[in-house]
């Protein structure tokens, strides 16, 4: 946690679920590279959040214990907010209980990358990189992407070893 002037330091964690095989495979089989298939987590107040299919999250970051993902491929630095720890938990647990609750998880559209966008701009008001937020219309623009998509929707992402957010496990 950086904290001066009682702001706090934002980062995202980005990482690349596929291990470096995107890169490898993605020419042959979608007619075009891409670099990672991207998962992403917002730090902030020591803590590593992030979206999936069990709904909102948390744990120690990735150098503490964090999740099963290890340590991120890319730190993002978000820039820094004055929203204090306790807004931003009940700002997650409303979140949870409406907009990103588990059952809303879809891969292509509904996913990781469009929480951790969100509530980037909620605490800094900047949006996580476009190659990650383009990467579902990228995929799904190929041949074998739409064939794909029945399969990889799915899918339902969810980390382990986070604590999931809800009005009842606020941190408040």
């Amino acid at each position: 946690m950086d904290r001066h002037d009682s702001t706090f330091g934002v980062q995202l964690f980005i990482y690349d679920l596929s291990r470096g095989m995107a890169r490898q495979l993605s020419p042959i089989m979608l007619g075009k590279q891409l670099d990672g298939i991207w998962h992403t987590s917002i730090v902030i107040y020591g803590e590593e959040f992030f979206y999936g299919g069990a709904g909102i999250s948390s744990c120690p970051p990735c150098l503490q214990g964090g999740t099963m993902l290890g340590p991120p491929d890319t730190v993002v630095e978000l820039g820094n907010t004055e929203v204090t720890e306790e807004i931003f938990m009940d700002y997650l647990s409303s979140l949870g209980e409406t907009t990103y609750s588990g059952d809303k998880y879809r891969l292509f559209e509904h996913n990781c990358n469009t929480f951790t966008n969100e509530v980037a701009q909620f605490l800094t008001g900047n949006k996580i990189p476009s190659y990650i937020t383009d990467l579902p219309s990228e995929v799904l623009s190929t041949p074998f992407g739409q064939v794909l998509r029945p399969i990889l929707d799915s899918i339902h992402i969810a980390p382990p070893g986070g604590n999931v957010i809800s009005s009842q496990n606020n941190h408040s």
